[in-house]
This record gives structure tokens, C-alpha cells and sequence, in this order.
């Protein structure tokens, strides 16, 4: 969960910079910044979720499969 906290506020500043520089606008900066990386934390959590649970079942295939 700390990576996925990380991610969010790395996010959240790079969101807002760009979001700054191509509108100028602090408020529409600040409206992107929240609403599309808010999203896409859950997403990569979800992401995130997906992957270990495939990692998980491709070792336990693997392990199976060393097993006489």
C-alpha cells in the first residue's frame, strides 16, 4: 500500500504541472491533478493486485511441475 501512496503523490505533481502548463489555469491544474491520477492510483492498485496474483499462480505452476 505504500508504493501504491507514493505513486499517487508522484502522480498527483506530475498530473498538476502539466496539466498547469498546457492551460495556465491554477484551478483547472489543480481539477486535473485530482480527478485522472485519483483514477488511475485505483487502477494501478488494481494492476498491482493482478500481477502478484499471476506471479503467484505461475510459481505454483512451476513448483508443481519440479514435483515427481
Amino acid at each position: 500500500m505504500k508504493k501504491t501512496i507514493t505513486f499517487a503523490v508522484m502522480h498527483f505533481s506530475v498530473a498538476f504541472t502539466v496539466a498547469y502548463l498546457l492551460t495556465g489555469s491554477l484551478l483547472i491544474g489543480g481539477l486535473l491533478a485530482l480527478v485522472e491520477p485519483a483514477i488511475n492510483t485505483v487502477a494501478f492498485y488494481f494492476h498491482e493486485k493482478f500481477w502478484n496474483r499471476l506471479e503467484s499462480s505461475s510459481a505454483s505452476v512451476a513448483a508443481g511441475a519440479l514435483t515427481p
